[in-house]
């Protein structure tokens, strides 16, 4: 990345930050925001996590190129994890892990070292910083959008650089120890923006110089100054606690001061409120007799079966459509006469189906005629049940058999009888009543039964 293009970042990134300084949530969040003033940090959510990820590059704005032991840095990925507790709206205590890579060409000159180029793995590095918040305490709003912040601390980093000389292979540098891995103290500091998506998530952006205590993170002993590297980042935090609790850094105490002096004495205000509803409970409890009357009333006059009988005297409600009862609302026991049943005998007997089907054949309709009458004349429930011979298989015999029974209930259906008062079911091969092994016993137990009730 060019100086002129990383100056142009960071300028358009400030003039962000800058229009949105001051912008708070409207007064209509105060009450949703609003923490008794004094109760400490027990109804706010203090502790959160957060990512990161942006360029990290030897580039910084307290440097020049010209003077650093390399004076083309490159930009590289890098990125970041962080836990952070809150101790005051403006104060927080922040465990950051930053890890990244650093490169970059055009090396100071040196005769006895001639370098052109340098990698280095920025392999972690761990910190404990303080984060002071601004622009979160407002007179007229409940919650700020923004919150600007500075940051500082103090960490130890881990790094592996490695060096290019002209013409030759990749060099791990080593420390006058003879160490390719290198620990070192560092100092982050930073300036930055969090922008307010929930109660519960912001998004941070910030930028940061970490100032390293040795002169060789770039594998370069040259001149007197020690190394330093920037981050630019973007990335989200997540508080931990209730969604519906503020978080401390973005809480504004001064607006709950504001929502209590407004609101008066919320005591004479809860105890008014709790008289207002005793008496709406008392009119409530007035309605609600009064409806469970009306509709006592109203059961005196109400048939939900429709079977003739009033539900305050109907002792078997539910009945289905068109059953006959008595004059307590119970089903009136139907006798199956020999009649009856020479009908249903006359049915098994001429039932016929094309082979291997469910399709009914013409000579099977007269007498399943007859048992449609006889059903809807005296308002019988039938059971039908499809068996099958043990012929193929036995999967494709159950489906037979229930489709040979769902067949005659279709028919029965279209001649009138009610569909609720018919069950049809496929036993397959499953109940013989006759061997399978001869002509004679697989005829019988090809068969649908009729039963009447």
């Amino acid at each position: 990345m060019k100086p002129n293009l990383k100056k142009t970042t960071l300028f358009l990134m400030g003039v962000f930050a800058g229009s949105l300084l001051y912008a708070q949530t409207p007064d209509s969040a105060a009450t949703k925001d609003y923490v008794p003033p004094f109760s400490g940090g027990k109804m706010l959510n203090t502790w959160s996590v957060g990512v990161s990820g942006g360029l990290m590059t030897m580039y910084n704005i307290l440097s020049s190129n010209h003077l650093s032991d390399f004076t083309n840095p490159k930009s590289n990925f890098g990125y970041g994890l962080y836990v952070k507790k809150q101790f005051l709206p403006a104060l927080g205590i922040q465990a950051d892990f930053l890890r990244g890579k650093l490169s970059g060409t055009g090396a100071q000159p040196d005769v006895t070292n001639p370098l052109t180029s340098y990698s280095t793995q920025i392999n972690w590095g761990g910190s404990i910083s303080a984060y002071l918040t601004f622009a979160n305490i407002n007179w007229r709003s409940a919650r700020p959008v923004v919150q600007p912040y500075l940051m500082f601390g103090g960490g130890i980093i881990n790094y592996t650089p490695v060096i290019q000389h002209t013409g030759g292979p990749d060099i791990p540098f080593k420390d006058h120890n003879g160490t390719h891995s290198i620990y070192e103290t560092y100092i982050p500091v930073g300036v930055g923006a969090k922008f307010n998506v929930t109660n519960n998530l912001s998004i941070d952006l910030g930028y940061q110089i970490n100032f390293v205590n040795a002169d060789n993170v770039d594998g370069y002993n040259h001149g007197s100054n020690n190394d330093k590297f920037s981050y630019l980042h973007l990335g989200l935090e997540w508080a931990f606690g209730s969604s519906k609790k503020p978080q401390m850094a973005t809480h504004n105490p001064v607006s709950s001061l504001r929502t209590e002096y407004l609101n008066g004495d919320l005591a004479n205000k809860a105890a008014l409120q709790s008289e207002i509803d005793a008496q709406k409970a008392k009119d409530d409890q007035i309605k609600n007799d009064l409806a469970n009357t009306n509709a006592q009333l109203a059961k005196l006059s109400i048939d939900s079966d429709n079977d003739g009988v009033v539900d305050a005297n109907d002792k078997c409600p539910n009945t289905p459509a068109g059953t006959k009862v008595d004059g307590s609302g119970c089903p009136l026991v139907l006798v199956v006469t020999e009649e009856d049943k020479k009908v249903l005998k006359d049915a098994i007997k001429n039932l016929e189906f094309d082979f291997g089907k469910a399709t009914l054949r013409s000579a099977s309709l007269p007498s399943l005629d007859n048992v449609a009458q006889l059903m809807t004349g005296k308002n019988f429930s039938l059971k039908l049940g499809g068996h099958t011979d043990s012929r193929g298989s036995a999967n494709l015999n159950m489906i037979l058999s229930k489709a040979r029974a769902e067949s005659i209930k279709a028919y029965l259906v279209s001649k009138g009888v009610n569909a609720s008062r018919i069950e049809a079911v496929g036993y397959g091969q499953t109940q013989p009543i006759a061997s399978n092994k001869t002509d004679k016993g697989r005829q019988i137990n090809r068969r649908v039964e009729f039963t009447l009730y």
